[in-house]
């Protein structure tokens, strides 16, 4: 097993836990989640802002480096959990990944002047 699969089979060992299972949600279920899962990354982003002296005017903030770690960490472990309600696997995220990596890519060598949502409908 890979890390990344690993990864997923730990978090769905954690959502079961906490008594959550995407197999077999129907839509409104799985609509539910992503946006309970998706509100919670949201909260980690801003968490990990926190992380950072984004205050200008404040002078008592500091980088709090091994907390920014935390925080991205939290991230995934929601990000995972949106994965899995959407019925992917670490297969899955993986070669989307490659996947939009590539279009990533090619926007960049032609200069990316325009949006074409259209290529990454193969995704």
């Amino acid at each position: 097993m890979d890390k990344l699969e690993h990864i997923f089979d730990m978090q769905a060992g954690l959502n079961a836990r906490i008594g959550v299972n995407p197999d077999g949600m129907d839509e409104k279920q799985k609509t539910e989640w992503v946006l309970n899962y998706t509100r919670a990354l949201q909260q980690e982003l801003a968490e990990l802002v926190d992380s950072m002296p984004w205050k200008w005017w404040a002078k008592y903030q500091k980088f709090d480096e091994q907390n920014a770690r935390v925080e991205v960490v939290d991230m995934l472990h929601f990000l995972v959990s949106i994965a899995q309600t959407l019925g992917m696997d670490a297969t899955d995220l993986y070669e989307a990944y490659r996947k939009k990596n590539q279009v990533n890519h090619a926007r960049q060598d032609t200069g990316y002047t325009a949006k074409d949502s259209s290529d990454s409908r193969h995704i």
